[in-house]
């Protein structure tokens, strides 16, 4: 196990001294090296070890400054733009793996959330936002790409939910809802 770092400070030290003295009187054998940290842990008032590292981390969370957002690179947004049709339907198939990736960010989050469909039911789905002729292919790249989950008899499929990256919304925003 990794050793973590953490801070231990106490409001009064005369206290803690009092504390420990007290807890290690009632130890009937020298603790070890777990049971000494549950016993620092509980001489400035945490229920042992594990609170106060937790108390450590959700300190470590709030103060942590909000990462900043990334710039978006529009230059990509119009690569990717243009393989849609103006009804926005996707109309061609990227060869490259980032640009299939953005449109497949596309067809996900034209997928609701927290619903189920069966592969007939997901087929028309997508067969109405394409207009490659081959929705099997957006399906597949769907699922392999953790997009989509699947039953093992791939009856029924449902959306992963997942961050979009910042971009997506920028392309989103130019892009028309397809319309069958």
């Amino acid at each position: 196990m990794s050793r973590q770092r953490l801070p231990f400070n106490s409001p009064d030290i005369s206290a803690l001294a009092k504390s420990l003295t007290r807890q290690l009187d009632e130890s009937p054998e020298r603790p070890g090296h777990v049971e000494m940290l549950n016993l620092l842990a509980r001489a400035v008032g945490f229920r042992n070890y594990q609170a106060l590292r937790a108390s450590h981390q959700a300190e470590v969370r709030l103060a942590r400054k909000a990462e900043p957002e990334a710039a978006v690179d529009f230059r990509r947004i119009e690569q990717w733009r243009r393989y849609f049709d103006g009804s926005g339907c996707l109309q061609r198939w990227p060869k490259k793996h980032s640009h299939r990736e953005a449109c497949l960010w596309v067809l996900w989050s034209r997928l609701p959330a927290r619903q189920r469909w069966s592969e007939r039911e997901l087929n028309e789905r997508l067969r109405t936002q394409e207009r490659l002729g081959d929705h099997l292919l957006l399906r597949r790249a769907l699922v392999d790409g953790g997009w989509l989950s699947r039953t093992d008899d791939g009856g029924e499929y449902r959306r992963i939910e997942r961050r979009p990256p910042v971009e997506l919304s920028a392309l989103l925003s130019v892009l028309p809802a397809c319309q069958a």
